[in-house]
């Protein structure tokens, strides 16, 4: 019998979000949850009744707190084995819960990503996606330590390790999944990685990463100088096993 999966997709005010939920009601993989978040959305909130009232979703609401936030909300209520994140304006190819699952119980992954494709504000996605360099679990951590490279909407993980991490950190409001992401492989759980673009990540120009460019290199410096040295210590560590 397969594990049920969690979708926690956090919204606020986005009018993409039919498009993310309407991914993810189409997923090939059963059993499943979708829990969205309403971070105090006033807009766009609708279609959000329409579908729990038909007992499709679940919709937990919220005072407006931040993507963290509503993450960690999602999460906490979650029931499935694995939790994936959906961004609101993002989207999910059909069959992504299914590969994943796949990937993760044949390699033992408690948490993995894939990768992506980039796709427009109206929706129409680029042909050639965006992959990691091929190459090892060591190369992975020393891209790490110059910046984010797993998109978290490309991300699942099991609901446990979620719990046992102690979720996404509330008072970083642009980088708490680089944080988490980072926290995680330090504990000893490394990131699997499935080379396959099964997420659409839409690039608009009322996203944070537009919109809050410079604050987020700002955070993005601290988080990575907290993070540094022990990720260093672990590379060399590696190193020396090569």
């Amino acid at each position: 019998m397969n594990p049920l999966v969690s979708i926690v997709i956090p919204f606020y005010n986005d009018p993409y979000v039919r498009e993310a939920l309407e991914s993810a009601l189409a997923q090939t993989y059963k059993p499943l949850e979708i829990i969205v978040v309403n971070d105090g959305s006033e807009r766009e909130t609708d279609i959000l009744y329409r579908l729990e009232g038909a007992g499709r979703i679940k919709v937990v609401h919220q005072p407006n707190r931040g993507t963290a936030s509503a993450l960690n909300a999602g999460f906490r209520l979650a029931a499935g084995h694995y939790a994936a994140w959906l961004s609101s304006d993002d989207r999910f190819r059909h069959d992504k819960i299914e590969r994943q699952v796949r990937f993760m119980q044949g390699g033992g992954w408690a948490i993995s990503h894939t990768a992506f494709r980039l796709m427009s504000g109206e929706g129409i996605a680029e042909k050639d996606p965006i992959l990691l360099p091929e190459g090892s679990m060591l190369q992975f951590y020393r891209s790490m330590l110059l910046s984010n490279t797993v998109n978290g909407c490309t991300v699942m993980m099991e609901r446990t390790l979620f719990n046992r991490m102690g979720g996404f950190n509330e008072k970083l409001p642009y980088t708490h999944d680089y944080e988490l992401w980072l926290r995680t492989v330090l504990s000893g759980y490394p990131i699997g990685y499935l080379r396959v673009p099964l997420t659409d990540y839409r690039v608009h120009s009322a996203m944070g990463t537009v919109k809050h460019g410079a604050a987020i290199e700002r955070e993005l410096e601290s988080v990575r100088n907290t993070y540094l040295p022990r990720l260093k210590r672990l590379i060399g560590t590696l190193e020396e096993r090569t």
